[in-house]
């Protein structure tokens, strides 16, 4: 079992979101109208439940990152405003902007919108008047903001979606309709998305099967192979073996015609009188010769049939190596996973090294907390020592004047003048006692603080100790997987001997266009995602480039192949124009 760690993603944007869900809508809606349309066989209306449900996605892709606009009668977002300048860039669009402001029963902004939106569809221009109105950012800027779908890349693949609908004839009796109160059916972005992760799983557990499948008949296929192997081995004895016996077969029958030959020859001088039994031994003997021949071409009849095998086994062999050919795109992509495993290995082992290194510092500063400790504990002492000599020298100074009051009561001018400098230096070493008291509860205070960081800074060793551990983990996983990834590499190079029959194949495509290698691509061609393990790479097989599932999810039958083939977003876009403009 393969374990891969991926870093945590990170939390993606709303608008990011929202983007991607209205793209993914407008991807199905667009697909299934095309779809039921192409089925359907003839000119739409009004209610047909495909188109309605296509003009709401529109709608809500348009409403998108709108700006309010702030009028006299307060807030609101209309769609009419955008939609209202392409007459500016466009002049064939004045048509279409004279006739809905021509329409007598629209009154508001999104029913001039809604009717705009029809009007384009009927006239097949509805791609062409978006693409001119997404190309001037300076002007939506005006009504979009800055991360709406109509700015950002989604917009450009929308319109390039709608260049399909080109394919549709549409009869919408716009006059008669109320736009301005239609009630939408709103669609529910859950079920939508939930209905692509339905199909793309689905699609993912078909080809985990097919690779499942692929495998078994492969393991089959080998185990024919060398069943067959075996029994050519066997066959090539067996021939051998009857080639060793028709050779004694032969000489015996030499040796026997011989002895044959000899006893005619004694008899016919012996028995010349004796010529019935002569003849009759002559006749045996030519009898014997007779079935020596007849044994003789039983035997090379029985070498051609195996000769006749043994070309029927070189056929199935080169039946069962043309099918291994076909199984190699597979394999070519559980090599890719592998390198992509070896990758996200590399990329947890230089992690554990950066804490390795985060954790010898961390060390060095317990090392130093440790010595500014030892530090202050030794300047607490000092300042003991200082504090007791401060007292002795006050206790002193009491004494001596006590003494003074008793022996010199006479002196007593002189003694209060001695005692109020007595005084002042008792307040003196008073507040120098206060601050030497303060400077000592602001050590201790340090001390305990710098104790907290170094609790601190031993669970944090702790935790590197477990770092360690779950990378001394990884890196018994990684090995594990480095044996797997050996054994893979060098059956896919056993494999990748076989194949060099195809690679004109896979140099020269159809109609002239070249295939890209897997190799040189590491990002999608449309939307320039990079690609993953989730995200896998699809060639189209019309312009040869290298997308993801999401850009190239369309099948559509080329001159070069009869059947429905895997082709990008462009350029089933640009085959159902050009199939349009064929019919027309």
């Amino acid at each position: 079992m393969w374990v891969c760690f991926l870093p945590r993603p990170a939390l993606r944007d709303p608008m990011a979101m929202e983007r991607a869900n209205l793209l993914n809508m407008a991807k199905l809606s667009i697909k299934g109208l095309i779809e039921s349309a192409l089925s359907f066989g003839r000119t739409l209306d009004s209610d047909y439940p495909p188109l309605q449900q296509f003009f709401v996605v529109m709608e809500h892709c348009l409403k998108h990152g709108l700006r309010v606009k702030k009028s006299f009668l307060g807030y609101n977002k209309s769609l009419w405003g955008p939609l209202e300048m392409v007459e500016k860039l466009c002049p064939e669009a004045g048509e279409i902007a004279a006739s809905v402001r021509d329409l007598p029963g629209l009154k508001t902004p999104l029913g001039r919108a809604r009717a705009w939106l029809r009007l384009a569809l009927m006239q097949k221009r509805l791609a062409d008047y978006l693409r001119l109105l997404i190309t001037r950012k300076d002007l939506l800027s005006d009504f979009y903001e800055n991360s709406a779908v109509m700015v950002e890349e989604e917009g450009a693949v929308i319109v390039g979606l709608l260049v399909g609908l080109n394919v549709i004839d549409a009869n919408l009796c716009v006059k008669g309709e109320d736009l301005d109160t239609q009630v939408t059916a709103i669609l529910d972005q859950k079920n939508y998305v939930e209905e692509l992760n339905r199909q793309l799983n689905s699609s993912v557990h078909g080809l985990q099967g097919r690779v499942d499948n692929l495998e078994k008949s492969n393991s089959k296929l080998i185990e024919e192979l060398a069943i067959a192997k075996n029994n050519i081995i066997k066959l090539q004895e067996e021939n051998h073996q009857l080639r060793n016996e028709n050779t004694i077969i032969l000489m015996k029958a030499q040796q026997q015609l011989e002895v044959t030959q000899v006893d005619v020859d004694v008899e016919l001088d012996t028995y010349k009188k004796s010529r019935q039994g002569l003849d009759e031994m002559y006749n045996e003997a030519r009898r014997q010769l007779r079935e020596e021949c007849q044994l003789r071409q039983d035997v090379e009849n029985e070498l051609v049939v195996q000769v006749s095998m043994k070309q029927e086994m070189d056929l199935a062999m080169k039946l069962l190596e043309k099918d291994i050919h076909e199984k190699q795109d597979t394999l070519i992509g559980l090599r890719h996973q592998l390198d992509e495993v070896k990758a996200i290995n590399v990329e947890m082992y230089s992690k554990m090294q950066t804490s390795d290194d985060g954790m010898k510092q961390k060390n060095d500063m317990i090392t130093r907390l440790e010595e500014k400790t030892n530090q202050i504990t030794a300047t607490m002492k000092q300042l003991e020592q200082r504090l007791q000599e401060v007292d002795r020298d006050r206790w002193t100074a009491e004494d001596g004047t006590r003494k003074f009051k008793q022996d010199f009561v006479n002196k007593a001018d002189s003694l209060q003048k001695q005692i109020a400098q007595r005084e002042k230096q008792r307040l003196q070493l008073e507040t120098d006692l206060k601050i030497e008291k303060e400077w000592q509860q602001t050590l201790q205070n340090n001390l305990e603080r710098e104790r907290d960081i170094v609790a601190q800074l031993s669970a944090e060793a702790q935790q590197i100790n477990g770092l360690k551990k779950e990378f001394h983990r990884l890196q018994d996983e990684n090995s594990q997987l480095t044996g797997i990834c050996d054994e893979q590499e060098q059956a896919l190079e056993e494999l990748g001997c076989k194949l060099s029959d195809r690679l004109a194949y896979n140099q020269i495509f159809q109609g002239g266009q070249i295939w890209l290698k897997d190799k040189d691509a590491n990002i999608c061609k449309l939307c320039e995602k990079e690609f993953s393990i989730s995200r896998r790479k699809h060639h189209c097989r019309n312009c040869g480039e290298i997308f993801c599932n999401a850009c190239s999810d369309n099948e559509l039958p080329l001159p070069a192949s009869p059947k429905p083939v895997r082709v990008c977003d462009t350029c089933h876009a640009l085959l159902l124009q050009r199939c349009s403009s064929n019919a027309t």
